[in-house]
């Protein structure tokens, strides 16, 4: 991958691996960024890759020269969609900063992030609210007890206001947030931050809250009584008691930063390296066998059985495959053979096989092993517990999949990622791009654990579900620029069904002659409506041999192939077939006129009896903020919803149970996305056919 344009300064974790070996877990800080879009992630990392040395001047996201984002279409957006990881060295530390999207259709991305990570900064802007999205992952972060800090950015701003900011991060995340720096001058100008040790804040409530915060996780008893007595505290007292308090998740230091300026920098890395834990104090995924099995535990030990987990693959037609590792346990080394182990089936086309995927229990063997500065690769030889590297020729090896010692092969528990559920047809536009597409979409699939691939049998549609329209313009995006595939868009089809109305007769006669052999067979059949779900039944009534015996399971094969092709170009189904005559020829009649006449047969009782469509129902749960519920229950009657049922959620949720038709649904994610203020989450499955309303029928066998 190439060197990006910024330019690099002498310090960073690669140069001293190479003088001294790999980190040991207990130097490392594993730190994964989580935030709105637009409250400057991306930036941040460019200052504290400055203040580190790494980088002589930071880049800017406008110009697509930041570190972060360096592929061509988040240079060509502006924003990161992907998720990204800075490796650098300060004050004796190796800093890996995880830098993930803002946009929820990446949530994908997110959740890889936060499971490298052992602390995660939460950048909020002071010109925003706390969305809903950025609320929810908090609310995981507390539960996995994963510790937490919070930047807010754009404080320099006409509308940025830091102590607004704080009360509503207080009210979003709880009284557990703390100030450990407060803007210095800001009318006059930002100038810095102060600390609450600075006689400017020393009997203010920030410092007396905060010293609070920190000392009731003190292992000086006398501590808290002394600072409640009214004895002073001096910040330096305290610095030993910051890491056990956020590591516990009972404090969350907040610091004001403005990254363009590099204000709030030299604080935030010092927090990281001296107040954020280790690899060695965050628990470990439940690991099994491949098979789901018992498996001993491991810990975050150099000397242990190598357990690595895949946060991200990229493939590109002329680097090749470069995975972005987590190590929880053990050594991987260059040239490794290393077993891979995986859960996710991302494609359900007709053949696997040959398409670029991972058969998800194999051997591979590994490629080079280095550091990774956004796309910048320093190769180290050697990745060790607790760390996080690239490695390079994974070919089999799919994001999320687990690596692991080929004597002791092993599966860790996934991440939690959301079913994708924006689906979009895709054609290919030319015969070149028909010869590439299945292994263009199984190699882009097995990038991103959010994607699915999908051939449906009912419509014969190649169908990818994603996360949104921002997850689906990176999709295609990705697929032409990386692997030549130009491709359509066409209406998704859902796999509808037809039945008849009530019973009917129909009358089938399949009779030519064309100077040799002829063809005779006629045809009498009744049928009639059966109930939904029944499927289909042969009944054979014929009396007389008016329809030779031989010939009876050719009309029956006629007549299931009539079914298949529906009146309307549907199956039919939930309907009983009677034969009840015919006449044959003793020359003329063969196994091939039979079931052509027992087709006619069928098409035309079907046409008399009349033909209903029926359309897939699915049962959706829908969990959305409290506030929100009355415009997701309006929404869904346009949507000709039966709601079941609401129930609380938990604090502020509540979850709308329901029924949809899927033609209603094909366009929901962005919808529900939009009426929910990103707080909605849903999730189908497909409950039964019902028939279809008239006047929605009339619309969708209307004329293109």
């Amino acid at each position: 991958m190439a060197a990006h344009a910024n330019q690099h300064g002498p310090h960073g974790p690669a140069s001293d691996q190479v003088r001294h070996g790999p980190p040991a877990p207990e130097s490392i800080r594993n730190v994964v960024l989580v935030g709105h879009a637009a409250a400057g992630k991306t930036t941040l990392v460019e200052a504290l890759l400055t203040h580190a040395g790494v980088l002589t001047r930071p880049g800017r996201v406008e110009d697509g020269t930041t570190v972060c984002d360096a592929e061509a279409v988040e240079k060509r957006l502006g924003r990161s969609v992907t998720l990204s990881v800075a490796s650098f060295a300060f004050d004796g530390r190796t800093v890996n900063l995880v830098d993930t999207p803002g946009h929820p259709d990446f949530v994908g991305d997110v959740r890889a992030g936060l499971r490298a990570g052992d602390a995660a900064l939460f950048v909020v802007s002071a010109m925003d609210e706390v969305d809903g999205l950025t609320r929810a992952l908090w609310q995981e972060c507390a539960a996995v007890g994963l510790p937490s800090a919070v930047v807010v950015t754009h404080i320099d701003q006409q509308r940025g206001d830091f102590e607004q900011t704080l009360a509503t991060c207080r009210r979003a995340f709880g009284d557990g947030v703390q100030p450990l720096y407060l803007p210095h001058d800001r009318g006059a100008g930002l100038r810095g931050l102060l600390s609450s040790s600075d006689p400017a804040v020393r009997s203010g409530p920030e410092r007396a809250e905060l010293i609070e915060a920190i000392i009731q996780e003190s292992e000086d008893d006398t501590l808290l009584e002394r600072w409640l007595s009214g004895d002073d505290v001096e910040y330096d007292t305290l610095v030993r008691d910051l890491e056990r308090a956020v590591a516990r998740g009972s404090f969350h230091p907040v610091l004001p930063a403005v990254p363009p300026s590099g204000v709030g920098a030299a604080e935030l890395l010092e927090l990281i390296t001296r107040g954020f834990p280790s690899p060695l104090e965050h628990p470990l995924p439940a690991v099994t066998t491949p098979d789901g099995g018992p498996r001993a535990p491991v810990g975050c030990d150099p000397d242990g059985p190598l357990v690595a987990e895949v946060l991200r693959t990229t493939s590109d037609p002329y680097v090749g495959q470069l995975s972005l590792l987590r190590i929880f346990s053990g050594r991987i080394r260059t040239g490794d053979t290393v077993h891979v182990s995986g859960h996710l089936e991302r494609w359900t086309g007709p053949d696997r096989r040959g398409q670029g995927h991972p058969d998800h229990d194999d051997d591979e063997r590994a490629g080079a092993v280095s550091r990774a500065l956004g796309q910048t690769l320093t190769p180290v030889g050697c990745g060790t517990a607790g760390d996080i590297v690239a490695v390079a020729r994974l070919a089999g090896a799919a994001t999320g999949d687990t690596l692991s010692d080929v004597g002791a092969p092993a599966l860790l528990e996934p991440w939690s990622i959301p079913d994708p559920l924006l689906p979009a047809a895709l054609s290919a536009r030319t015969s070149a791009a028909e010869e590439k597409l299945s292994s263009a979409l199984a190699r882009l699939a097995g990038e991103d654990p959010a994607v699915r691939v999908h051939q449906d049998p009912a419509t014969g549609q190649l169908v990818v579900w994603t996360m949104g329209e921002a997850h689906l313009e990176v999709f295609l995006d990705r697929l032409a620029s990386r692997h030549g595939v130009d491709v359509e868009l066409q209406p998704v089809r859902v796999a509808l069904r037809e039945t008849v109305r009530g019973a009917a007769t129909g009358h089938g006669r399949h009779v030519k002659q064309s100077g040799g052999h002829g063809q005779y067979a006629v045809c009498d059949l009744e049928i009639e409506p059966l109930e939904p779900g029944s499927g289909f039944e042969f009944v054979d009534r014929v009396v007389g041999g008016a329809v030779p015996r031989q010939f009876i399971p050719s009309v029956e094969k006629g007549v299931r192939a009539q079914l298949l092709r529906g009146v309307a170009g549907y199956p039919m189904v939930d309907l009983r077939v009677t034969l009840v005559g015919g006449k044959a020829h003793s020359v003329d009649s063969s196994d091939a006129a039979f079931a052509a006449a027992g087709a006619l047969a069928l098409r035309e009782a079907a046409e008399h009896a009349g033909v209903a469509l029926l359309e897939p129902v699915d049962a959706v749960e829908i969990e959305v903020d409290d506030e929100y519920v009355g415009a997701v229950l309006g929404d869904l009657s346009s949507r000709r919803a039966r709601v079941t049922g609401t129930a609380p959620a938990g604090p502020g949720r509540t979850l709308v149970s329901g029924e949809v038709p899927a033609l209603e649904l094909t366009a929901y994610a962005p919808a529900l996305r939009g009426l929910a203020h990103g707080t909605g989450t849903f999730r189908r499955a497909y409950a039964r056919h019902a028939p279809m309303p008239p006047a929605v029928a009339d619309r969708v066998l209307a004329p293109a």
